[in-house]
């Protein structure tokens, strides 16, 4: 294990337990602090900080191997197997047509900006047609919606070049860090919102009825070893990432329903800390440096973003639906596997399954509705 290893070994652990410990503080101004930036996205934040103030890159280091291929299976087996079948009809046919408006938004409103940016400014038209900057906009609806493995097929089917899509992989890493800021605000105040919106739609409470049954339970070590056991197998199946999460997702399911002495209470918990754990790495790789695009380019994707958002708002203001499922349907479209969970949980633990699924979906249609951006772009050329 290399110096840098070290380092970011170092940084994650201190912000693994920091995040663990300001938690649980009973102090009047850090829960103020708390409110407005809740302990979780500290696991962003931190190992952010340490990689600017000393300039280390990290973003190549071991832990990014160990997450993707350890980590995050794990978390997947937890949190799923925290969620009783019961629960599943919380993602309804609702919070699922929230989700695939939110997508198409992605997917074709780039062009619908081109065109009304080539109206207003016709030297646009020459940069993003002529020059082929669209070729840039294509990675990040892959990036955005489908998730790394995406945004590499899109870039390949989109010939961007290499130049053009580094600067898009900075743009794009700066926006979802500061969405997903903004998207743990908006969790928050999802219900003081919905009044102000006029909505009435509850999300039923289960967490009790899920946690608190009463019996014998498995121990926690046992637990840890069927994971354990579950995720090396599936590892040493050499399946593609995809692949990974929905069995990994399905066996959770099982292991939770049809194990009666499943200890769901302590499965959660376990996901509650590896998702810190999984944001403290991702953490590791921002750098918000070597960004080198034209002004209207960043314009264009910022307010591509933000319209994405306001559609969605829409969206469930006429579906009357309760507008905590904005941010959740949200992040699983830009944020995925990852920090889908992280911002639901910031809002209730017991929705994070939920976050996962729809973030699977995301996964699973990223490729395809980028491939239909390059076909309109193709239209307009």
């Amino acid at each position: 294990m290399g110096n840098l290893d070290l380092i970011a070994f170092g940084i994650v652990l201190f912000t693994v337990v920091f995040v663990l410990r300001i938690s649980k503080i009973k102090n009047r101004i850090i829960e103020k602090i708390l409110d407005w930036f809740p302990a979780i996205l500290f696991a962003y934040v931190i190992p952010a900080g340490f990689t600017h103030l000393f300039g280390w890159d990290l973003s190549s280091v071991y832990l990014h191997n160990l997450s993707r291929n350890w980590i995050i299976p794990v978390t997947i087996l937890a949190v799923m197997s925290a969620l009783p079948f019961r629960q599943l009809a919380i993602v309804g046919i609702r919070p699922l047509v929230l989700f695939f408006i939110g997508s198409a938004i992605i997917a074709t409103l780039p062009i619908i900006l081109v065109l009304l940016i080539s109206i207003v400014d016709p030297s646009s038209s020459d940069l993003f047609i002529g020059q082929g900057f669209w070729k840039g906009l294509v990675p990040i609806v892959g990036g955005w919606i489908g998730g790394s493995t995406s945004q590499l097929i899109l870039k390949e089917l989109a010939q961007t070049p290499e130049s053009l899509f580094l600067s898009v992989l900075v743009l794009d890493n700066i926006l979802v860090n500061i969405w997903t800021i903004l998207m743990f605000q908006f969790i928050k105040k999802g219900e003081v919102l919905n009044v102000i919106f006029g909505i009435k739609d509850p999300i039923p409470d289960q967490s009790e009825v899920t946690l608190n049954k009463g019996g014998r339970k498995i121990f926690p070590l046992i637990t840890i070893l069927i994971f354990t056991g579950i995720v090396v197998i599936i590892f040493f199946l050499n399946i593609s990432f995809l692949s990974m999460v929905v069995s990994l997702s399905i066996i959770g399911l099982v292991l939770g329903n049809f194990i009666k002495v499943w200890n769901t209470r302590f499965s959660l918990q376990l996901g509650g800390i590896c998702i810190i754990l999984v944001m403290a790495i991702l953490g590791l790789r921002l750098d918000f440096s070597n960004l080198s695009l034209p002004m209207i380019f960043i314009f264009l994707v910022v307010i591509w973003l933000i319209l994405h958002f306001v559609g969605m708002l829409i969206c469930a203001k006429i579906l009357k639906l309760n507008l905590v499922w904005v941010p959740i349907a949200s992040m699983a479209n830009l944020g995925g596997i990852s920090t889908a969970p992280a911002v639901t949980a910031a809002y209730r633990k017991d929705l994070m399954p939920h976050a996962i699924l729809l973030a699977i979906l995301s996964m699973v249609t990223g490729t395809g509705w980028g491939m239909l951006t390059i076909y309109l772009f193709e239209q307009i050329n």
